[in-house]
């Protein structure tokens, strides 16, 4: 098992065991467009990926804070590495999909980086 998969099993087992913090996610990625010669976008093209995930939301933290385009009411957003299958880019935005009302809904992401233990995504998210 690799650490990324321990410190989910860990962090689903507590979530599992006390109602933890991590929440039914996904990861939107818009598809590619594709044009005609015309330059019209052919229909059905661009559909979105989704991808399920666990992620936890938090306070930015003070080096979210210091970062350009802070907003206030910007957090911090967790997504168990373990739980996702390939990255998070900024283009793509989260869904959380259930836990605490406040937090429910479409995030812009602002700014992506991980762990130093790779265990976690770490994300500055501003509700859509």
């Amino acid at each position: 098992m690799d650490m990324a998969a321990a410190f989910a099993d860990i962090g689903l087992a507590f979530n599992a065991a006390f109602g933890g913090p991590f929440h039914n996610a996904q990861i939107i990625r818009q598809g590619a467009l594709e044009y005609d010669d015309g330059g019209s976008i052919i229909p059905g093209t661009g559909s979105p990926t989704l991808r399920p995930c666990k992620a936890q939301v938090d306070a930015a933290t003070e080096a979210m804070r210091a970062q350009e385009g802070f907003a206030e009411k910007d957090r911090r957003i967790i997504v168990l590495a373990a739980t996702l299958d390939g990255n998070v880019r900024t283009s793509d935005t989260i869904e959380i999909l259930d836990g605490p009302a406040e937090f429910v809904g479409v995030w812009a992401i602002e700014f992506v980086g991980m762990d130093t233990a790779a265990a976690g995504w770490e994300l500055r998210g501003r509700k859509a």
